[in-house]
């Protein structure tokens, strides 16, 4: 049994600044002025999260799967991901990606830094080509469901739980496990979060949750 699970956001957390991976995707398909106005209504709360969805989706009809995931290689991340991801590993705890970004995201930093796995939303695909069509929705009380499913699947108590996040779908997450960790946080997540850090490099948790641990 896993001593935990460290629960780590994609958009804001991994992927730094206010331009998300979906719109490092956008400005391939040309559309990210566009899906910027609509993350920062979203973030406002002005629009529901499917119709951001819906409006990102259809831009992927007629691409690749292989083209995206060549896309996906430049996406701007912080440092450290890979040594915190071990760091986790070697203390038992299991390392998760819990975010809102696209399947496509999630599986290439599984794939690339050994998260064992991924929520998110996901954009429809046939014969390794998208739909346009979304397969697969999720807000941030989904990513919350996520993170409960995982762990009553792992036997761990979400009390033994860490979430690492930055913004406002990481909120239900922080106010459910252990530990809660904002990580270059807007006001919204500082205020959900038990400890915040600021930094370029994610090893900067670390310390944090050694201390949780020695508790």
């Amino acid at each position: 049994m896993a001593r935990g699970i460290v629960f780590v956001d994609v958009d804001g957390t991994l992927v730094p600044g206010a331009a998300s991976s979906a719109v490092h995707i956008a400005h391939r398909l040309g559309h990210a002025a566009e899906l910027l106005e609509a993350e920062d209504l979203w973030d406002r709360g002005l629009i529901p999260g499917p119709d951001v969805e819906r409006l990102d989706a259809i831009r992927w009809a007629g691409t690749s799967v292989a083209q995206v995931r060549t896309w996906l290689a430049d996406l701007p991340l912080v440092d450290g991901i890979a040594e915190t991801v071990a760091w986790c590993i070697e203390r038992d705890l299991r390392p998760v990606l819990a975010t809102l970004a696209w399947h496509a995201v999630g599986d290439e930093l599984c794939e690339r830094f050994g998260f064992l796995h991924a929520s998110g939303a996901r954009v429809g695909r046939v014969d390794g080509v998208y739909t346009g069509e979304v397969e697969l929705s999720i807000d941030e009380l989904g990513k919350l469901e996520y993170a409960v499913r995982t762990a009553k699947a792992a036997g761990v108590s979400m009390a033994d739980c860490v979430a690492i996040g930055d913004g406002r779908s990481d909120v239900p997450l922080f106010g459910a496990v252990g530990l809660a960790v904002g990580f270059n946080a807007n006001a919204a997540a500082s205020a959900a979060a038990h400890r915040t850090v600021v930094g370029s490099d994610l090893r900067a948790v670390v310390p944090v949750i050694e201390e949780w641990l020695d508790r």
